[in-house]
């Protein structure tokens, strides 16, 4: 099916209002991505283009840039959310329970949120049986964990137009790659619903940092404006803010500290909650069925 063919289009003002227990108006949802790139292919993203300017195997340069990340950003980002009582999303690829089982186990043991990413780091068009690869990638988390994942983000966000029904038929519940919404929305798929929450391609330190090429204080002063925009708003309707990290970027000494200060300055504010992926699809599902 075309996206069109799986939901609606519908403005968000035309919508019932959704809404939290007790005192709460935004929800913060910390997404932590970990992944694993396999130095026989070309690397999933580069902090130094090749000198030739045509890249080569094996990129050992921007395979030690990423791992870093797994040797030491994590870390950093296990000490900040254990200090702040939150226990994040972890989009993770598969393969990091059986390569990195040392990171995984920790992300465990602080009981965060296991999200499916792949078996590893590489586009789904490329994979060459996207069912069997995403069966395995639930299997691998599930078996590592105890529980099977029920949230799942495309690397790099990607899908091709049957990837849904594999999704659902594997167990899934809910996704991030479509980032069209402040709100969850539900989309139809053959194999039964799958409902999309608002992950962010904006708030997100891979665009913003190695894309875009921001200064590192621009991961602060967007997330305040983009912050103070929807609290404002969440006064008449709940909001959901998205924050994307990856350790080899935010975990970096020099970028650290301005991750930290994204939680103090939103943590001032009163009904501000830290919820995980599941939290927010059992949270939507009460009210879709109120």
């Amino acid at each position: 099916m075309q996206p069109r063919e799986r939901c609606d289009y519908s403005a968000i003002v035309d919508r019932p209002k959704l809404k939290l227990p007790g005192n709460a108006r935004m929800i913060v949802w910390t997404i932590v991505n970990l992944e694993v790139w396999d130095i026989a292919k070309p690397m999933a993203r580069q902090v130094l283009p090749a000198p030739t300017g045509i890249p080569l195997l094996p990129d050992v340069a921007n395979w030690g840039w990423h791992e870093y990340g797994m040797r030491v950003g994590v870390w950093r980002f296990f000490d900040l959310y254990k200090k702040l009582g939150i226990k994040p999303t972890l989009s993770i690829n598969a393969r990091v329970c059986e390569d990195y089982p040392r990171v995984a186990q920790q992300a465990k043991d602080a009981g965060w949120e296991f999200m499916g990413h792949a078996y590893e780091q590489g586009p789904i068009h490329k994979e060459a049986d996207q069912k069997a690869m995403i069966n395995r990638s639930m299997d691998v988390i599930e078996n590592f964990t105890g529980k099977r994942p029920v949230g799942w983000l495309g690397p790099g966000l990607t899908q091709t137009l049957e990837t849904p029904e594999f999704l659902a038929e594997a167990g899934v519940k809910y996704i991030g790659d479509w980032v069209y919404d402040d709100e969850p929305t539900v989309i139809r798929t053959e194999k039964g619903p799958l409902t999309t929450l608002p992950y962010t391609v904006e708030m997100n330190d891979i665009p913003m940092m190695m894309v875009q090429h921001h200064e590192s204080t621009q991961l602060l002063n967007r997330a305040k404006d983009q912050f103070d925009r929807l609290y404002a708003e969440s006064a008449e309707r709940p909001k959901i803010m998205s924050i994307a990290i990856h350790p080899y970027i935010s975990g970096q000494p020099f970028r650290i500290k301005y991750l930290e200060a994204i939680y103090d300055y939103v943590n001032q504010f009163e009904g501000v909650v830290h919820w995980n992926g599941a939290q927010i699809l059992d949270w939507h599902n009460t009210q879709v069925a109120k």
